[in-house]
């Protein structure tokens, strides 16, 4: 079953842009009225993080976010299969300046998870060597596929989150940028709690720990859908950090995730159960 999905994501990986835009559309709100699960989820997140938002307004967002899931699901054929001249035609990258003005330094690149993260991970390596780190899939082919899709251009180091961020800290002390997204519930561990639209979420501390302990500075890294076309856009160097204080710099991830999902709140990863930690004795939101 694996192979035969594989293979129609390569066959459809030929089709002109805004067709497949339209198809991954359609499999978005088909997956938001079967897949019930997921789209409980989604709206529960929603509910915490825009307390706000009427019912309707709720179920619109969420439908909006199926959609350009299903987009990204649909197209991740073009990142695993098309040829880099296509690659760099879809996706346009702005801010190279800043990551060029730190070249040969410790660089740690903030993806946060929106849905066209591996868009903006793969155009960023065609041109440019990065060591990221991913969570291996369960399914071994569709795996093998993940890793050669993301690698094929030779220039991006994946790393097993099993591996811990120790195997990442040589080349990223070496110069070779770290394309890092820390905005997930990984569980207590190395977490604190600090809001998320208002909200206590169990927020990792790697970014803060990282920088500080490799002497990397941190450029934000946000890939976007803008018709049906991508822009990967870099951001400049955060200025005062790390502090001494991980708490403040990993509410400040935070907020500047809050900020930038604020700008197209449809295309952040609202499908994970991002406030599965709770505080001890503090019950379950799912």
């Amino acid at each position: 079953m694996t192979r035969i999905l594989l293979a129609l994501m390569w066959a459809l990986h030929w089709l002109p842009l805004p067709l497949l835009a339209a198809l991954g559309r359609g499999l978005g709100l088909l997956l938001y009225a079967l897949v019930r699960e997921r789209r409980r989820i989604t709206l529960i997140n929603l509910g915490l993080c825009f307390p706000q938002l009427s019912a309707a307004e709720k179920s619109a967002l969420a439908r909006r976010h199926f959609a350009v899931l299903g987009r990204s699901l649909l197209e991740l054929g073009l990142w695993w299969w098309a040829p880099a001249a296509r690659i760099k035609r879809l996706v346009r990258l702005e801010g190279e300046e800043h990551l060029a003005a730190h070249r040969g330094k410790p660089v740690i690149l903030l993806a946060p998870h929106f849905v066209a993260l591996d868009a903006g991970g793969v155009r960023l390596g065609i041109d440019h060597a990065m060591v990221s780190i991913y969570a291996r899939a369960k399914n071994r082919v569709f795996d093998g596929a993940l890793r050669r899709g993301r690698e094929r251009f030779g220039k991006l180091q994946l790393v097993s989150r099993t591996d811990g961020v120790s195997k990442v800290l040589r080349p990223l002390r070496a110069g070779t940028p770290f394309y890092y997204l820390p905005d997930m519930d990984y569980g207590r561990k190395d977490a604190v709690f600090v809001p998320f639209f208002g909200y206590p979420a169990a927020t990792i501390t790697g970014l803060s720990r990282l920088a500080k302990v490799s002497g990397a500075v941190v450029l934000p890294v946000i890939t976007r859908m803008v018709g049906d076309h991508y822009v990967t856009s870099i951001g400049e160097a955060w200025t005062d950090f790390p502090t001494d204080d991980v708490v403040a710099d990993t509410r400040r991830m935070n907020a500047f995730l809050e900020t930038e999902i604020m700008k197209s709140p449809e295309q952040y990863y609202w499908l994970h159960k991002r406030f599965k930690t709770r505080p001890r004795g503090e019950k379950g939101v799912y």
